[in-house]
């Protein structure tokens, strides 16, 4: 009875202590694998319990002869136990998840806006006020560059069908919707790139559909936005020039003028 259990613990792959999910690399994803270790603790925890009572019931009262056992019909501070107890465990489980809720649809005010866009079959990071844009698809897989221990504000929008914005590290997924403005909050607490991608069945080349987010210190976040910054008015300068070759006509010369 104990073994059916452990086999399909085992066979599930469920790592331990994370049960399968990330420790988290931001604040709220943190709160959220507390929170997830928290439930799939006390889930063991009251299923070994049922279990034993069950082993016990079946071993104590299982039959021996063809007599009737004792009948009890009430026992009521038992009864009041086992109706009190899981009501509480329940109001204890929804306080913990309202808590986390509120960390994780938080949007504090914040310097550092990053505009996320996402269409067939890649992603646009653009940082509102600079010259930072960053375009990537299918087998070019972008970078979402942004500072630790910093409130990170995201809009997400979809230029075309429904995406999925999903950050494995931070235990995140949102839809990204056509016409909807999706907003959101991160505030890394470690440096290092993870791993991101679209959630959403969404065409031809979907499963080529992926991003990293790069979390680099404060001031290596300052010192890309200022390359980005140069390198996008070097570029604009460069296009006018070449717009100005392109539109410029030579005058025709005056009568009379020439080499004699």
């Amino acid at each position: 009875m104990v073994a059916l259990p452990l086999a399909a613990l085992v066979l599930s792959g469920c790592t331990v202590p994370t049960f399968g999910v990330q420790p988290g690399a931001t604040t709220s994803s943190k709160s959220v694998y507390h929170l997830w270790v928290g439930f799939t603790i006390g889930a063991l925890v009251i299923g070994v319990f049922v279990l034993l009572l069950i082993a016990y019931a079946v071993l104590r009262y299982r039959r021996k002869d063809d007599s009737i056992p004792r009948q009890v019909q009430y026992h009521l501070p038992l009864e009041w136990t086992y109706v009190i107890i899981p009501i509480l465990i329940v109001f204890g489980l929804f306080a913990a998840t309202l808590v986390v809720e509120n960390k994780e649809l938080a949007n504090p005010k914040t310097d550092v806006t990053i505009d996320v866009n996402a269409f067939q079959w890649g992603w646009k990071f653009t940082y509102p006020g600079t010259n930072a844009v960053v375009v990537g698809q299918t087998t070019d897989a972008p970078t979402m560059v942004m500072p630790v221990d910093t409130n990170v504000h995201i809009s997400l929008t979809s230029t075309d069908v429904i995406h999925g914005f999903y950050v494995r590290a931070f235990n995140f997924s949102r839809y990204a919707l056509p016409g909807v403005d999706n907003q959101f909050t991160f505030n890394a607490v470690r440096t290092g790139t993870f791993f991101g991608q679209c959630t959403q069945l969404c065409g031809l080349y979907h499963s080529l559909m992926f991003f990293n987010v790069k979390v680099v210190s404060k001031s290596d976040y300052q010192a890309w936005l200022a390359q980005q910054n140069n390198a996008g008015a070097a570029q604009a300068a460069a296009t006018v020039n070449q717009q100005q070759t392109n539109t410029y006509v030579p005058t025709k010369p005056t009568s009379g003028s020439g080499v004699k």
